[in-house]
């Protein structure tokens, strides 16, 4: 089978490519080549896809003696990830730029082009398993990637391979120590990778600009402080709420809504965070069907953590394909442009993925 192996300079893409090689397969290493300004976008662990990643990469495929090319993806990374990333925050949305990568970069873009070129299939370095065609977590619970991928349909997962699933990570640097590969010890990237300095709201200030507003009381409607823009906030915030008083009742204020509209920032007592029901559009089934009824599953609403018992319908929401979750618990801190990812509730299947939706409101 001819397999594209994307390569991102880290360990994980290095490993999985060293598996599908090992397992016979005729592999070719791509980076994908993501900023206009690739030396500006790597500050130690942070950040990612500058010019010592792609090194890193093709280092990698000398060793595995695999061909290996660099694609330049940077203006659809732009148009497809950052510029929705920064119109998400500006519309008062919690977005997980991850999500969009992989749904309309990595398993979109570059798997379209790897097909027109005659590869049966794309190989990452994502921690997730492929089991008879379903997508489950990774082996590795604080590694699992499923959540980011829950996007991906069923058609793009038939083309998908991720070999380093079925292993922990230590075990991973462990095998590629003994492979040879120089990114054994690389650290990990951490935080969003378009934005090195780890400074999120300083990015989208710079992007946005000032858009005043005012942060009001949830109880009384008192405005207790100025703000420069909703972009500098997100459900559940405790801190950097410019407010100079704690509560009446000395207990912490925490923000509970936000509408970009009105610029208006709403902050509230801890208990007027609790969600029960969630709508989200943009669904997916990653069987390549919605299901006919209710579903019973385990809704996740954060990339680590923000899970609950719950009860999934099928819709049709602001005419696209949506889906209704009446949580059993209520969860706190979800945010509109988060995903909501499915998961089979049983213990045994727990770990399989059902489906997925962007996060449109929340009772």
């Amino acid at each position: 089978m001819r397999v594209l192996a994307a390569m991102s300079g880290g360990v994980d893409s290095a490993v999985a490519a060293a598996r599908a090689v090992e397992a016979g397969h005729d592999v070719v290493g791509v980076h994908l080549a993501l900023s206009t300004a690739p030396g500006a976008l790597r500050t130690g662990s942070r950040g990612c896809c500058s010019r010592e990643d792609a090194d890193d990469a093709r280092r990698a495929a000398d060793v595995l003696g695999i061909p290996f090319y660099v694609w330049d993806f940077a203006q659809r990374f732009r148009e497809d990830v950052i510029d929705d990333f920064v119109a998400a925050y500006a519309a008062g949305e919690t977005p997980n730029p991850c999500l969009s990568c992989n749904e309309k970069i990595k398993f979109s873009a570059l798997a379209e082009k790897a097909a027109a070129l005659g590869f049966d299939a794309l190989a990452t370095g994502h921690y997730a398993r492929l089991v008879d065609g379903e997508l489950r977590r990774a082996v590795d619970e604080d590694k699992d990637q499923s959540y980011v991928l829950a996007v991906l349909t069923d058609d793009q997962l038939r083309r998908a391979m991720f070999p380093v699933g079925d292993t922990p990570k230590p075990q991973i640097r462990e095998e590629a120590a003994r492979r040879g590969l120089l990114v054994a010890d690389k650290p990990d990237s951490h935080d969003i990778c378009f934005i090195p300095t780890g400074d999120t709201r300083a990015f989208l200030g710079a992007k946005i600009g000032v858009r005043p507003g005012a942060v009001v009381d949830a109880e009384s409607g008192e405005k207790l402080a100025d703000h420069a823009g909703v972009h500098g906030f997100t459900i559940g915030q405790r801190k950097g709420l410019g407010i100079d008083a704690p509560a009446p009742d000395g207990a912490p204020r925490y923000v509970t809504a936000i509408d970009a509209a009105t610029a208006t920032v709403t902050v509230g007592p801890s208990s007027a965070l609790g969600v029960s029901r969630i709508a989200a559009r943009h669904a997916v089934w990653t069987s390549g069907s919605a299901p006919a009824g209710p579903v019973e599953c385990v809704v996740q609403v954060r990339a680590h953590g923000g899970l609950a018992p719950a009860v999934a319908l099928a819709v049709v929401l602001d005419g696209e394909p949506g889906i209704e979750i009446e949580l059993r618990e209520p969860l706190t801190g979800v945010a509109r442009g988060q995903a909501a990812v499915l998961y089979a509730p049983d213990p045994v299947r727990g770990d399989l993925v059902l489906g997925s939706g962007r996060i449109a409101d929340t009772v």
